[in-house]
């Protein structure tokens, strides 16, 4: 069984690379956002990225910092097969899997301009923002000395493979095709 963990910036893709090793690789998915999500309904919150963060930081601060994604990897055992926990945020969820055999991290980037104009498409709660908020947001996001709080730049600094998201849909593709192909051989 292998566990993919997805991490990067905000708007680069994620959701793409998921959405391509489902269809086409039969993995199953396991999502932080749903996750936090059925948290915040749960909690009453509005559904936005403020809650997202503060939901997050709180079960990390409240049981540790790999906390969440302790979680989809109990789901993930439970189904037995090839798995992908998608928008991996802070070094001790990463450390956690890492503890497993066959995980592999991918960040994906893209450049920031070519990532709001994503985020605007696609339409969630969470994205319906100014691009000097979209950039506020990821800033936010990027560093922390609090190990409970997202630290993207080190995630993407310890990911096993970086994919660029800036091309078309078939780049990313047989980036992710030749990326599969090193991961068998390393297991």
């Amino acid at each position: 069984m292998i566990i993919i963990g997805i991490t990067g910036t905000i708007g680069a893709g994620k959701g793409t690379v998921v959405d391509y090793l489902v269809k086409h690789h039969g993995y199953s998915h396991f999502s932080v956002r749903n996750f936090l999500t059925e948290a915040i309904h749960l909690l009453g919150l509005p559904v936005n990225r403020d809650s997202m963060v503060e939901v997050a930081n709180g079960m990390r601060a409240n049981n540790s910092p790999s906390y969440i994604v302790e979680q989809l990897l109990e789901r993930a055992v439970e189904k037995g097969h090839d798995s992908i926990i998608e928008s991996i945020r802070t070094p001790g969820e990463i450390d956690a899997l890492r503890a497993k055999a066959n995980f592999f991290l991918l960040a994906v980037d893209a450049d920031p301009a070519l990532r709001y104009e994503r985020v605007i498409m696609r339409k969630s709660e969470t994205d319906q923002i100014s691009y000097e908020t979209f950039l506020e947001n990821e800033k936010r996001e990027m560093n922390s000395s609090d190990p409970n709080k997202q630290n993207l730049a080190v995630c993407i600094s310890k990911a096993d493979f970086v994919l660029n998201n800036d091309g078309t849909f078939r780049d990313l593709d047989t980036q992710i095709e030749t990326i599969l192909a090193q991961m068998e051989k390393a297991k």
